[in-house]
């Protein structure tokens, strides 16, 4: 069963740092990991940052200079570097890959999600 599981969160005072990491098992041909969403109470689901093929990198307004996107095809993970946190980036992370099987089967795939809290 192929699954992306993502591990990391937790909670951080103001200013903090997490590395949230996201992981993919199973039967996998191939993996193109896009990036990682977030979601805080009440609210719909955010893009945080992606990465392209190539390896460029977008993120929101909201996070840029403070969190890194990074991915290692050799380890199958993607990992989100998050620096100088703020309360406004508590939510849950999640990260999203397009994976096709081992019986050559292609979808998107999502992770369950990880907490991250920004308390003082």
């Amino acid at each position: 069963q192929v699954q992306l599981v993502e591990s990391g969160g937790g909670l951080v005072q103001p200013g903090g740092s997490l590395r949230l990491s996201c992981a993919a098992s199973g039967s996998i041909a191939s993996i193109f990991f896009k990036g990682w969403y977030r979601q805080a109470p009440g609210k719909q689901r955010e893009l945080v940052a992606l990465i392209t093929g190539s390896g460029s990198r977008n993120s929101a307004d909201s996070v840029k200079g403070r969190f890194t996107i990074s991915r290692d095809y050799v380890k199958n993970t993607m990992d989100l570097q998050m620096n100088k946190l703020k309360p406004e980036d508590t939510g849950v992370y999640y990260c999203n890959a397009r994976i096709t099987r081992g019986d050559f089967v292609t979808s998107d795939y999502w992770g369950q999600g990880t907490q991250v809290t920004v308390a003082s």
